[in-house]
């Protein structure tokens, strides 16, 4: 498990996208007003499909949502403090904020599922499911309410509600969970026609990530990625060892949350920021670098996971 090369042949695909992203956008192809409108149709369509079909198939034990919900809410709840505790640190404006928040909470999705299989095997998919489908929600609903709050005009409850309802990443989720739990699942040629769509939501959601990044916004805004990065890839994976051992999570359970705590931030992250007004920008520089260090301190994670017996 300490050995870093599967971890970095994970990682440097992902990283080499957002460069072909950013070559294309320099480029201006394939045309003007073209990236902005995949970022919709990833963050409405691909990405949702994606969710549907990998949790209405996986194999989920409900007994072990209680716990593992408690874990991955105390993991949400001590990075938000701690984000909250470096915005007059940082004196970030309402956007930026929004922005270091998601890079410091989210977590690459399918890199993290890339990172299980290659690390801990295919029996460790069952609690893999489980894990995303417990903190996506949590997740995403933690964003939209920073982003309604600091990113963009001031909303009503009711106005925050009726985005958290609409958020299909939110809709996807839980669609998932409800076709699963309830044993209805999917039919097969459905749920290969949403992995098909769902396929493609990665590399076309690493790209937009890399035509939409700027090399020196990222230079003016070094300590709020440096700080963001911290946070994403030291400290909250820290957090999340101590959330799975203060609820008694057992030793693959812990080792999957810690794992997933210490992933890059999300693609998605950087659409959402698009979406709801968020300084897309600096979460651009945020997600780069956070991925270009994944390469180091996954491996580490994972070494020291392995030397206290997960």
């Amino acid at each position: 498990m300490s050995d870093p090369l599967p971890i970095l042949s994970a990682l440097l695909p992902l990283f080499g996208l957002i460069l072909v992203g950013r070559l294309l956008a320099g480029i201006d192809f394939p045309g003007p007003g073209f990236w902005p409108q995949l970022e919709r149709f990833i963050y409405f369509v691909l990405f949702p499909a994606l969710l549907i079909e990998g949790l209405g198939t996986a194999a989920l034990d409900a007994a072990r949502i209680p716990p593992m919900l408690t874990a991955a809410a105390l993991t949400l709840g001590a990075g938000s403090v701690l984000a909250y505790l470096l915005r007059p640190l940082l004196r970030l404006s309402g956007p930026a904020f929004s922005s270091l928040y998601q890079g410091g909470i989210r977590f690459n999705t399918y890199l993290g599922i890339a990172v299980v299989l290659t690390v801990f095997g295919e029996g460790a998919m069952a609690v893999t499911a489980l894990t995303i489908a417990l903190m996506v929600p949590l997740i995403n609903v933690a964003c939209v309410l920073v982003l309604a709050r600091h990113a963009g005009a001031r909303q009503s409850p009711g106005r925050i509600l009726l985005s958290l309802a609409g958020n299909p990443l939110i809709i996807g989720c839980g669609a998932g969970l409800a076709l699963n739990l309830s044993g209805i699942g999917l039919h097969p040629w459905l749920a290969t026609g949403l992995d098909t769509a769902g396929s493609a939501a990665v590399p076309l959601g690493l790209m937009s990530v890399g035509a939409g990044l700027h090399i020196g916004r990222m230079r003016s805004d070094t300590l709020a990625i440096a700080l963001g990065s911290l946070l994403k890839l030291l400290a909250l994976p820290a957090i999340a060892w101590a959330a799975a051992g203060a609820v008694g999570l057992n030793p693959l359970e812990t080792q999957v949350l810690v794992v997933f705590a210490a992933l890059p931030t999300a693609t998605s992250a950087y659409i959402l920021a698009r979406q709801m007004g968020g300084d897309h920008g600096l979460l651009a520089g945020i997600l780069t670098v956070q991925t270009a260090l994944a390469a180091v301190t996954l491996p580490l994670v994972l070494t020291m996971l392995a030397s206290h017996g997960g």
